[in-house]
């Protein structure tokens, strides 16, 4: 089992900052859902920027959702300097 998303930040494009349960920080690179099924509707860099953690994974108004496996699956370790 994954560990859940406790935080996250959106930084420029369209990544996502994410604290996870077990102390680690990674990197999300949304943009290549971007161009897929419900994803579209958040291409707009405003409403990206409204994600939030929702029962430990990552919500965006509409009810657009990742799974916290696929966050941290498809996520890659954070440099120290993004952790600022």
């Amino acid at each position: 089992m994954n560990p859940y998303v406790k935080n996250l930040t959106p930084l420029p494009d369209y990544c996502l900052l994410l604290s996870f349960e077990n102390g680690e920080t990674r990197i999300f690179d949304a943009a290549p859902y971007l161009e897929k099924g419900v994803f579209q509707r958040i291409r707009h860099p405003g409403l990206f920027g409204l994600a939030k953690v929702v029962a430990d994974s990552v919500e965006w108004p509409g009810e657009v959702d990742l799974s916290y496996d696929t966050l941290y699956l498809e996520s890659q370790p954070a440099m120290q300097d993004h952790a600022a």
